[in-house]
């Protein structure tokens, strides 16, 4: 598993990576859009054209050669990519989707559907992602449950003395982000989760934004759920994670219904398959999940840890880059306690312009509401830019990001 934390050769590990190689107009690109998606390393591509040269079949229907090995492959990927989160249960607990949106999706309705009703009550934050808050939003409505937000504090944290509050014994599911893809806040999922199962609660952790670049334990959290994707921690797009407690998996009801996810079909009535097949109908993603535990090897040889004390060396170096300058805004919490991203406004320059005008000199960033249109609201905003690193992006990157604002500033004015 990871390592102690130590400096990463950047500029090794990003020899694996080609496509940080290409050049616009004469200039290279500066990558900084990493919470939206990360770049693949040659070793996971690798993954992927393997299967596709060698073994590409159908899984769990074949008795021939190609289908065993691709069967194996398959179920393996599930125990690796269980293994990288510990959780102890394996395979069992680990079912593929196509992405975290996904993930929440299935326990919204397989679970949400069946269980709640009017009076219960679904506690999350006004800094979800949209895939969680309007997933639960939507789900509540159909029940008749009732969605509430725990509040932020002034320097984007989340509020954790109304959150003892506003979760109750009405309370059946606290669903939080464990890292916001806007302000960089690292929640306290764990004590969230502490709360939740004193109410006898279930605790859902959004961990998109966490599983990528930190080291995570969902048995140390005590999360019931965790959903996060492939293709921001390295590996391919189409790949999502669903973790869920082996019980809790057993007691649900499928989501979906086909091939794959059955044990056995009559004209009267369906038995569903073991886990975690029963939740993964018809052809899975084969290819995306055996990339996936690559990587999974391809991060721990690098060590989480390392990440984590990398990624945050960049986020405080851009915050404090961009706080000295009197015209910008920077978004959440100090410059020492954030996850590796900074969502940030210039005064008198739209978001999307200002994205704009960095494109022109290569440095890719993302410019929106992130999906998160709410607590821009809260912020005060309809937009941001924001700024996101990884294993492979350098200091000097961010020096380029500060000057391409700078000329932008220069263009406005």
């Amino acid at each position: 598993m990871s390592q102690q934390a130590e400096p990463l050769d950047v500029e090794r590990l990003r020899e694996d990576f080609p496509i940080l190689e290409r050049e616009f107009d004469g200039t290279q690109l500066v990558y900084l859009d990493n919470a939206a998606t990360t770049q693949t390393p040659e070793p996971v591509i690798e993954a992927i054209t393997d299967y596709y040269r060698h073994y590409n079949a159908n899984v769990h229907r074949g008795i021939h050669q190609l289908s065993q090995e691709a069967s194996i492959a398959y179920e393996e990927a599930h125990d690796r990519v269980a293994e990288f989160i510990g959780a102890s249960g394996g395979r069992k607990e680990i079912v593929f989707t196509k992405n975290t949106t996904e993930s929440m999706n299935l326990v919204a309705y397989a679970w949400g559907l069946n269980e709640l009703g009017p009076g219960d009550e679904v506690v999350l934050t006004e800094m979800e992602h949209h895939a969680s808050l309007v997933t639960w939003q939507q789900i509540a409505k159909r029940t008749g449950a009732d969605c509430k937000y725990i509040p932020i504090t002034d320097e984007g944290r989340l509020d954790m003395d109304a959150a003892r509050e506003m979760i109750t014994d009405d309370t059946r599911m606290v669903s939080a982000v464990h890292v916001s893809n806007t302000l960089g806040t690292v929640n306290p999922v764990g004590e969230l989760a502490d709360i939740a199962h004193d109410h006898d609660a279930y605790m859902f952790v959004d961990g998109a934004q966490s599983v990528p670049n930190r080291p995570v334990d969902v048995e140390e959290i005590d999360a019931d759920f965790m959903a996060f994707s492939g293709h921001k921690m390295c590996g391919p797009t189409g790949i999502g994670v669903l973790y869920g407690k082996e019980h809790i998996l057993e007691d649900m009801e499928p989501y979906l219904y086909g091939g794959e996810m059955i044990l056995k079909v009559t004209f009267e009535d369906s038995k569903w398959n073991e886990l975690p097949w029963k939740y993964e109908a018809g052809t899975p993603v084969i290819s995306q999940g055996i990339a996936l535990a690559e990587a999974c090897d391809y991060l721990d040889d690098i060590g989480m840890e390392n990440i984590e004390r990398h990624e945050a060396e960049l986020a405080e170096y851009a915050y404090e880059q961009l706080t000295a300058k009197d015209d910008v805004e920077v978004y959440g919490p100090p410059a020492d306690d954030r996850g590796g991203l900074v969502a940030f406004n210039l005064d008198g320059v739209h978001a999307h312009d200002l994205s704009s005008i960095l494109n022109d000199s290569a440095v890719a960033i993302r410019a929106g509401d992130h999906c998160t249109q709410p607590l821009h609201d809260v912020l005060g905003t309809a937009a941001s830019a924001r700024a996101s690193f990884y294993l492979y992006n350098t200091k000097a990157e961010v020096d380029e990001l500060v000057e391409a604002v700078d000329d932008a500033r220069e263009l406005f004015r």
